[in-house]
């Protein structure tokens, strides 16, 4: 799914960021992102805690599983520098941070699919 690209729906005046014909049953399925990315903010006292990232609208589409392709941005938050080209596609990612003097990380990443309530 890119979000910088639409699809129209057949039989409809909208469009989604994804569009799926079934060959069967020939049902056309969408999905669309309806809200985000939204950025992930490292809690202070360093407890790992579950964000939203994300939000999908699926029309007759279930996700069984996310894949971070492509590459993500990332922030220092002791300072200022920031890091881009970030990927997160083998799960974990180690880079130094020259102002800090330390390596930074971002490691033990969980992607979680769950129905809105």
């Amino acid at each position: 799914m890119n979000t910088k690209e639409s699809n129209d729906i057949s039989g409809s005046r909208g469009d989604a960021h994804f569009v799926w014909r079934c060959k069967n049953c020939k049902s056309e399925h969408s999905a669309s992102v309806k809200e985000g990315p939204f950025a992930y903010v490292a809690d202070e006292s360093g407890k790992k805690k579950r964000q939203k990232v994300l939000e999908i609208d699926n029309r007759g589409l279930e996700f069984v599983e996310f894949r971070a392709d492509g590459t993500w941005q990332a922030s220092s938050s002791e300072n200022s520098t920031k890091f881009a080209d970030i990927d997160l596609s083998e799960g974990d990612w180690y880079d130094y941070d020259e102002k800090a003097g330390e390596e930074v990380s971002i490691k033990d990443l969980v992607w979680e699919l769950r129905r809105a309530v």
